[in-house]
């Protein structure tokens, strides 16, 4: 894992380079410089933000870098006092190299996507690959692309969620990080649903965030392999259980789901 190989190189540690760093400096730690990329609200910028407020945290926002000039994220870069830079080029390729530049100048080491909608030249992809993540609001593999909450709907799932992945060239694809789940509710429309998702990404982007620049993930093949990753011990069902059936719940016999008498 690359952002891995640069923290044992800078600090001369394994899995716990942050606290030899502590012991060998005596002071605060350095943090991994990481780079934003956004095109809309910034609200998972501000989660980011909020998150490396506190110095322990092992990463700084270096750069907030935007595809459009009206990015309402953009305030909330300048707001913190972080630098931002906007490259509304309409060429793929042309922003590519511009945001690289950028990205370098600000010596960012590890680059988020953050509602970042323009879909990048393969050339970035792969000079940030290992590097460069992604939050998508839906349990990819399920409901790649434009309007997972939409999709989700569509498709009468009863749970959705969002995906922390590292990018490749391929549209939401890529070794997951984490995920969260959220229920889908009786009465949900797309705004809702997303709403809820929303909530999530706040709390599971800054938490990826911090395994990767701490040095505790590792990609194997497809898997990311997180070094003091525990995962729960749940199952959870929607309806619950134990309200599957509540008195006065029953559907009319005219609208219920009727078997057919030839299946087994």
């Amino acid at each position: 894992m690359v952002i891995a190989q640069i923290l044992r190189r800078r600090y001369g540690g394994p899995e716990n380079t942050r606290q030899r760093w502590v012991k060998a400096n005596g002071m605060r730690m350095a943090r991994v410089k990481t780079g934003v990329l956004i095109s809309g609200r910034g609200s998972n910028l501000q989660a980011l933000i909020d998150a490396a407020a506190d110095y322990a945290y092992p990463a700084e926002i270096a750069v907030v870098v935007s595809d459009r000039r009206d990015a309402p994220g953009l305030q909330k870069a300048a707001a913190a006092g972080i630098p931002h830079l906007t490259f509304p080029a309409a060429d793929r390729g042309a922003f590519a190299q511009a945001a690289k530049a950028a990205l370098h100048n600000a010596g960012v080491e590890l680059v988020a996507l953050a509602g970042f909608m323009r879909i990048l030249d393969d050339s970035f992809v792969a000079t940030w690959r290992d590097r460069l993540i992604n939050i998508h609001p839906s349990l990819l593999p399920a409901f790649p692309g434009l309007h997972p909450q939409r999709q989700a709907l569509a498709a009468g799932v009863k749970f959705s969620g969002c995906t922390v992945h590292f990018v490749r060239a391929a549209v939401d694809t890529g070794p997951i990080v984490g995920q969260a789940v959220v229920p889908v509710e009786p009465g949900d429309d797309e705004d809702r649903l997303a709403a809820r998702i929303l909530a999530a990404e706040h709390r599971l982007y800054p938490l990826a965030l911090r395994a990767i620049a701490e040095g505790r993930t590792r990609i194997a093949g497809n898997t990311v392999k997180i070094a003091g990753g525990l995962s729960p011990d749940i199952v959870v069902f929607n309806p619950l259980e134990s309200l599957a059936s509540p008195p006065g719940s029953a559907i009319p016999a005219s609208e219920r789901t009727q078997p057919r008498g030839d299946q087994c």
